[in-house]
This record gives structure tokens, sequence and C-alpha cells, in this order.
């Protein structure tokens, strides 16, 4: 296998999404009754990027975007106060630090690099991630000053949006900083108690590409639905599918989801109910996020995104910027394996997923899934 090294590296950003998975009931009619209910009484936000977008145009996306120097403001400490502040503002202990590989250099987010940070990253990146759903989707992840959070309680609602809700948004995405005036005027903060920590990926190194981003993913879990409205711009649609019901869409051409966004999608499969998906996030509170790096071998046939536990991963700063490649077919290349960790790009709208590496820090992987045989 080779690589061919690139001269200049990536100036990668600094990002957060949110995953909001919701509690789903739409029980039928006498007259018209419901088709049979996928095996997951829950569903997950789905974004549809603009076609015109730079980045993953079309596709379908969580809630999420660049993390901005208004994010760690140290404004943020008086709205927070009296009740919570650092070290932890609330979020129980810290978690342990997972993934030593890799180590960025030229990480930002889209304020001033080298500002000093006044409030913990796990805070920052959570207050990112709400700030993105409600510009993105006009959804407001807030929780009332005067209302202390509490986890045990299960699934919560999101705030229901106020009067002048396009004139807000609007204010927020042309300065971030006035998402903190938005939650003054509304007497609440982000509700960051509600983001659970699910994992990190690092966009892998591809020809011609130049946005690279380390992106924080939570998750959110809600007892219902709240109204989404796409910003019209950076969003032009959306919809609320069940992993088994994104799947699906993918497959048949429906929607368009990378890489990532379709493992998340299939390791969300592994719940059938939002309680359990919501108790299986306290439960793993204390392990923090896997950060991961993919990287990508060519083969005759396909594109392998190697993942961390895979015999073919290697922890090495090269692949940063590299490529693998061989000249064997894909078949040739899993009947050499066994320990495998991976993704199968056979096409934009086909995926395989193999894994048959144990999961680490509590977590829970996709089981394996080779569609390609059904769908070649």
């Amino acid at each position: 296998m080779s690589g061919s090294l690139r001269p200049d590296p990536s100036r990668w950003r600094q990002a957060a999404s949110v995953v909001l998975a919701a509690g789903w009931t739409r029980p039928g009619t006498a007259t018209q009754p419901s088709p049979p209910p996928p095996a997951e009484d829950f569903r997950l936000l789905l974004l549809q990027r603009s076609g015109r977008q730079g980045f993953m145009p079309g596709a379908h996306v969580f809630p999420g975007g660049v993390l901005d120097a208004a994010d760690h403001s140290a404004d943020w400490l008086d709205l927070f106060a009296p009740h919570h502040g650092p070290p932890r503002f609330g979020l129980g202990p810290a978690p342990v630090r997972c993934n030593a590989f890799p180590s960025l250099p030229n990480v930002a987010g889209d304020g001033n690099a080298d500002s000093k940070w006044t409030l913990p990253e796990d805070v920052a990146f959570r207050i990112c991630a709400v700030r993105e759903a409600f510009e993105e989707a006009g959804v407001l992840l807030l929780r009332p000053r005067t209302s202390p959070p509490d986890p045990a309680s299960g699934p919560g609602l999101a705030l229901e949006p106020p009067p002048g809700l396009a004139a807000w948004r609007a204010r927020v995405r042309r300065d971030p900083s006035h998402f903190l005036r938005l939650c003054e005027h509304l007497d609440c903060t982000p509700n960051i108690w509600a983001l659970h920590d699910w994992s990190c990926w690092l966009t892998p190194f591809w020809r011609g590409g130049t946005r690279r981003f380390d992106t924080a993913f939570f998750l959110c879990c809600l007892r219902e639905p709240p109204p989404v409205y796409p910003d019209l711009a950076e969003v032009v649609g959306f919809q609320w599918s069940s992993p088994s019901e994104a799947t699906e869409s993918f497959l048949s051409k429906e929607i368009w989801l990378a890489p990532p966004q379709f493992y998340e999608v299939r390791r969300l499969a592994n719940f059938a109910s939002l309680s359990d998906l919501q108790r299986f996030c306290l439960d793993r509170a204390l392990e923090g996020r896997e950060r991961w790096l993919p990287i990508t071998l060519l083969t005759a046939d396909a594109t392998l995104q190697i993942l961390p536990g895979d015999e073919l991963y290697l922890e090495d700063s090269d692949f940063f910027e590299n490529l693998m490649s061989t000249e064997k077919k894909t078949e040739e290349i899993m009947k050499e394996g066994k320990q495998f960790h991976r993704i199968v790009i056979h096409s934009r709208h086909l995926y395989d997923i193999h894994v048959t590496v144990q999961s680490k820090y509590k977590h829970v992987y996709p089981k394996t899934s080779v569609l390609s045989k059904s769908h070649l």
C-alpha cells in the first residue's frame, strides 16, 4: 500500500453538532391506520443542506456548525450565575480523556484562534451546538434560569419559539454574540445539561478537500419533536426519521448521508426506545467522547474508511494528509483480515459497515451491515 504526501497541511476548525432524538407517537385513525411502525420509538432530526453550500451540498445532517469566539465568551458567566459556574457548570465530574491520538496542529474556531478560553470546552462546545440548532432549525434547547436541571427526570422539551423568531435568528446569524442576548431576553440558559457526550469526528483527508473539521457530537433526548423552521439559506428542508427509516431513505437515494452520519445512524439503531437511549447516555457520562480520524484506503473498486481498532488503522500523523491505496479489490482485502472497524463505500448511496472489534469507553458500535450484495 502507498500514499502521496500533501505538502500544505489543512487548517482544522473546531465545530459542534447535536443529534436530536425525540419520542414519536403518531397513531392512525380508524379509517386511515398507520403503517407498521419502525423498530425504534424515536426519531432523529435530519436537516437538508442547501445544494449551494460548499461543504457537503445537499446532504442530510444533524444540526451543527463551527465554534465561534462568542461561544466561550466570559459574558456567559453572569447568565449561568448564581446556580452554575466554574469549573463544571453543574455538568458533574469531568469525563476521562479518550484517544491521545491524534493531536492536531492549527485547530481554530471561527473567532480568534489565540483568544483565551474563559469557559471550559465542555460548556463552550455545548453552547455552540445549541446555538447552531437555533440558527439552522429554529429549535431552542434552553431552560429557565430558575429551573435547576435534573438529568434523572428523563427526556425534556425544547423551549417554545418566542415572538420575533425570524428577527432573532437573523441577528444571531450576523453576530453569534446575539445568542447570549436572546438567552438574556428569555431569562434562560442553554440547556447544556441535556446534551450528552456522544462522539467526535475529524474530517479525513481527501484530494482537493481543504475544509476539515474537528467536530464534537452530542446527543439530546426530547420527549416530543419540537417545531422545526429551516433557515432556507444553509438549510432548505428537514425530516424526522427513525434510524431504520433514515437507512432506507439513504439506500433508496431519497437522501444522502456522509459516512460519519451514516455510521451514527446505524449506531443509534441499537436502541429500540428513547428511554433506553437516555439511560445509556447517563450510564456512560463519565466516559467522554472518542475522537476519531478515519484513514482513507482506496482499493481497486471501492473506498474504505478505516476507524480505530481496525487491524489496518495506523496511529501515524502522516495520514493527516495521506491516502492509503492498493491495487487489490475490496473482497481480497476483507478476506485477508479479521479485526474490522471500517466503512466500505461502494458508491454515493451504498455503504457497508464491518465491525468485529469490541467498543471502548462503555460505548456501542454499529452492528455489521453488508448491504452491497442486495443493492449493487
